[in-house]
């Protein structure tokens, strides 16, 4: 029986990423990359991916299964950002010598490596300027200052600026600019769904570009929530104090997908102070998309999610006798945790 038209928002399950020139749309274990093509027209590859964890129960266990997802979302993600990028490569560019070598050693998984190897780098990369960056810069502080609760909020202090900093010199880059207004775009189009307005570029286009459930908004959750578990989780040596940051990375991550999964579902006063700095920050990581990258969203929403399908259940004003005779219908499965 479908829903009554008055709920507000209801969770659609779907998420996404922006990409060079497109987005990538995931819905349970499909996903799709729409990608704009040099030529104008518009490149859609579907394709499955279920995760690095080879049983489903990891991923039904709470705080467990966000340190999972926040993993199978960084290597998607550079599987998709790849992708993309494979349609503004010179088409005259000559295989390389390193091509060869990793297409001899690796044969056909010469790409899988490469992927892995781009999110170890990105994970050393994240550790190096949130973590221990902020912790070394702290340590300067230390012979003047005695009182340690103080130490921790100036460690706390530095890590929140770095990563604002860190979002904005990026934004500076043209590339990153046009990756921004796509981001918009997928959020436009999620909430659009999520409000059961039809998939228009029209509907879109008048659609928030702000989501709860935003990768962006995980991240600064992570920043928060470790703030706070190192103000509490204290020792004197540096480098135990970087062992216990290190150690407490998956916790941060699955404490972060929690409340983040919580945002994505509830509408009450604690779930807006909660996403209040997630939502601040997209004001950097997200902008206005033009109607061009609007139906790169619409396509890449499109052949995973049956849009239709979704209002119908949860938004029809049909009375539930009439459904039964709407030959038409279908029920919508339950929806699979995803983050936007």
């Amino acid at each position: 029986m479908g829903k009554s038209s008055k709920k507000r928002c209801v969770y659609s399950g779907i998420g996404g990423q922006a990409v060079l020139e497109g987005i990538m749309m995931k819905n349970k274990d499909k996903y799709s990359v729409a990608v704009r093509k040099p030529d104008g027209e518009i490149e859609v590859d579907i394709d499955e991916y279920t995760g690095v964890a080879k049983s489903r129960v990891w991923k039904k266990i709470p705080f467990i299964r966000g340190v999972f997802n926040f993993i199978d979302s960084m290597v998607l993600g550079i599987k998709t950002l790849n992708y993309s990028a494979s349609f503004y490569e010179d088409e005259e560019a000559k295989e390389t010598k390193f091509d060869k070598f990793m297409g001899k050693i690796f044969k056909g998984n010469a790409e899988k490596v490469l992927t892995g190897f781009v999110t170890f780098l990105s994970v050393v990369f994240a550790v190096g300027l949130f973590i221990f960056l902020p912790l070394l810069l702290t340590n300067l502080f230390t012979k003047d200052v005695r009182n340690q609760s103080f130490i921790a909020m100036i460690e706390g202090l530095i890590r929140i600026v770095i990563f604002i900093l860190y979002v904005f010199l990026i934004s500076l880059s043209k590339d990153i600019k046009r990756v921004y207004r796509y981001h918009g775009a997928e959020h436009k189009c999620i909430n659009c769904i999520e409000r059961g307005k039809p998939l228009t570029v029209d509907y879109v286009r008048s659609s928030s570009r702000f989501h709860r459930r935003c990768g962006t908004s995980f991240l600064i959750l992570v920043v928060i929530i470790s703030v706070i578990l190192f103000f509490f989780i204290r020792v004197d040596n540096m480098i135990l104090r970087l062992v216990f940051r290190l150690l407490l990375v998956p916790v941060i991550a699955g404490i972060s997908y929690e409340i983040l999964r919580l945002a994505g579902r509830y509408d009450n006063i604690l779930v807006k102070i909660i996403s209040a700095p997630g939502l601040l920050v997209q004001r950097i990581t997200t902008k206005e998309p033009d109607d061009s990258m609007i139906e790169v969203a619409i396509a890449a929403v499109e052949a995973v999610f049956d849009w239709k399908d979704f209002n119908e259940e949860y938004f029809s004003e049909k009375k539930p006798e009439d459904k039964e005779q709407d030959t038409d219908e279908s029920k919508s499965e339950e929806k699979k945790d995803d983050d936007v």
